[in-house]
């Protein structure tokens, strides 16, 4: 599965439409928090969405009704293997560090019980290697670049 990369304003989007999973458009304006954007910048994005392939849409009379063909946990991946190419220098080690940097904890799951594990025994070496495994074992993807457009959705405010 190809994932292009989205601006701030249609990731922004999309969190309302994974929450939504088949929707409307109507569904989106009804549920887009506020301030709410004119329907017409959220056809717009709709549209681009879906030429990007994170949306599929069905034809029903005279209206579309909209899915989410990307789920958010395999963005929220392609996300993670993006951040650890560009700024841990694709390195399990740096990735590790910054987080234990920020005082975020770092635990070792067991993968088939998804439990964290007790075992002093491994290193902490093989634990960093084992997450960072995880992470970016995937195959490597092409970029498909866009070009970005700004407006109601925040395009100048950081992604969260």
């Amino acid at each position: 599965m190809n994932i292009n990369n989205l601006t701030t304003a249609e990731e922004k989007l999309m969190t309302v439409l994974w929450k939504l999973d088949t929707f409307y458009m109507k569904d989106v304006m009804e549920k887009h928090p506020e301030p709410k954007p004119h329907q017409n910048t959220v056809s717009t994005y709709l549209k681009i969405l879906v030429e990007k392939g994170f949306l599929g849409k069905i034809k029903e009379g005279r209206i579309f009704k909209y899915s989410a063909a990307i789920p958010f946990d395999d963005y929220r991946k392609y996300l993670l293997k993006n951040f650890v190419e560009q700024f841990c220098n694709n390195s399990d080690e740096e990735l590790i560090a910054l987080l234990q940097q920020e005082n975020m904890p770092v635990q070792t799951l067991d993968r088939s019980t998804s439990k964290p594990k007790n075992k002093q025994k491994a290193s902490k070496k093989q634990q960093v290697h084992k997450i960072a495994d995880e992470i970016l074992n995937t195959k490597k993807k092409k970029k498909r670049r866009r070009r970005n457009k700004r407006d109601e959705f925040g395009g100048d405010e950081p992604s969260t």
